[in-house]
């Protein structure tokens, strides 16, 4: 519930929805609520309308830029309950409070995107409630709703496999110094918070360096504004292996990390995108990483287990699990800002893209950790 006291006359003008208990709504469902009235002293009313908006909207210093998904607007009959002067004026007497309905219906599924809030820009949705007086400015209270749409983890083209390798070949003061490799899969690209991403991955070091695998799930989040696009990426939990030494390998069979509480990936929204990745790669020293990304989906309705390919896979993964119990990461709810060997270029950072040249998607706390590179943006 909102409430906000304004002036002496209107003691108390309360907005609140129907439902206490929901707080999350999606495309088609029923928004409905109540506006309620109560005054110190007797007063006089022309009008009370409610409007309802939803919209995406993306902030630089100098530029904005905003796609609007809901628009409602509507008088509330205020005759059915309060008496009127001989000017035509509603009377709001004092000292009794008084209720006004109102509601309205999202629309179909496609045309909304879930909610959102990051440090460049939103994707927000509220109902307001304008109360006018003759002669006076209008007072207004305001509540936000939250919008989440279903992403099925279930869909085809997310139960299918992810897989990549890479090498690198290395030197030492212009001295050819062997190379190392990263091979890895996941049995499927979507998650939902809680479940396990088993990974099965093979590292090789011909080189004369230690090196070290590891792995990290990595958001993304884009923001638009007239063709220039921000970048902030920043790595939310992770796992390590044990130290490869010179000629060695090490595999990774069901490795597991678990996904954290992550607002699912947004997608259909023209200005800004979330989407995740797995990253899986080698710390070397003296050198960048050797990375890898696979492309991951969050999303709300979980993985059901039957009649997909992967469900032999998944069983599999779990024997793995049960073999490498003590390799278990339940990663942590808030995000890991840094790595766990003191790496700077894990952090967020920021980079320009062309308009269009990021790919679709495959709610975290932001933080801006590389100011330098923001020079480049916007």
């Amino acid at each position: 519930m909102l409430i906000l006291s304004m002036m002496r006359l209107v003691s108390s003008f309360k907005g609140k929805f129907g439902s206490p208990t929901r707080t999350v709504y999606s495309s088609g469902d029923k928004v409905s609520g109540s506006v309620q009235l109560e005054a110190s002293a007797p007063c006089r009313l022309t009008h009370l309308r409610v409007t309802a908006a939803g919209c995406a909207r993306v902030e630089s210093r100098r530029r904005s830029q905003e796609v609007k998904y809901l628009k409602y607007e509507d008088e509330v009959r205020l005759d059915p309950v309060l008496n009127t002067d001989s000017d035509g004026y509603f009377l709001l007497p004092a000292g009794k409070s008084f209720s006004f309905q109102f509601g309205f219906q999202l629309p179909p599924p496609g045309r909304l995107v879930s909610s959102f809030k990051g440090k460049f820009g939103s994707v927000r949705y509220y109902v307001r409630a304008e109360l006018q007086r003759p002669s006076q400015h209008a007072l207004q209270c305001e509540q936000e709703f939250e919008v989440e749409e279903p992403l099925d983890v279930n869909q085809p083209d997310l139960l299918a496999p992810a897989a990549a390798s890479r090498q690198k070949k290395l030197t030492c003061l212009f001295i050819p110094d062997g190379q190392v490799s990263v091979s890895a899969q996941i049995d499927r690209k979507g998650f939902c918070e809680g479940e396990d991403i088993n990974i099965n991955a093979k590292f090789e070091n011909t080189c004369s360096r230690i090196v070290v695998p590891k792995a990290a799930i990595i958001a993304r989040h884009s923001y638009s504004v007239n063709g220039t696009t921000k970048i902030l990426r920043q790595k939310l939990t992770a796992v390590r292996g044990n130290a490869i030494m010179s000629g060695m390998c090490d595999m990774w069979q069901g490795r597991s990390l678990r996904v954290p509480k992550l607002k699912p990936t947004l997608l259909g929204c023209d200005i800004i995108k979330v989407d995740y990745a797995l990253m899986v790669y080698l710390h070397i020293p003296g050198s960048e990483k050797l990375v890898l990304e696979l492309p991951l989906v969050i999303g709300t309705i979980p993985f059901s287990g039957v009649g997909s390919r992967t469900s032999s896979m998944s069983s599999r993964g779990s024997s793995y699990s049960n073999i490498h119990r003590d390799l278990r990461a339940d990663g942590p709810r808030m995000p890991l800002l840094y790595d766990y060997d003191g790496d700077d270029d894990d952090v967020g950072l920021f980079i320009r893209v062309p308009e269009g040249c990021y790919p679709a998607p495959p709610a975290y706390s932001e933080v801006d950790e590389d100011a330098v590179h923001s020079q480049q943006i916007f």
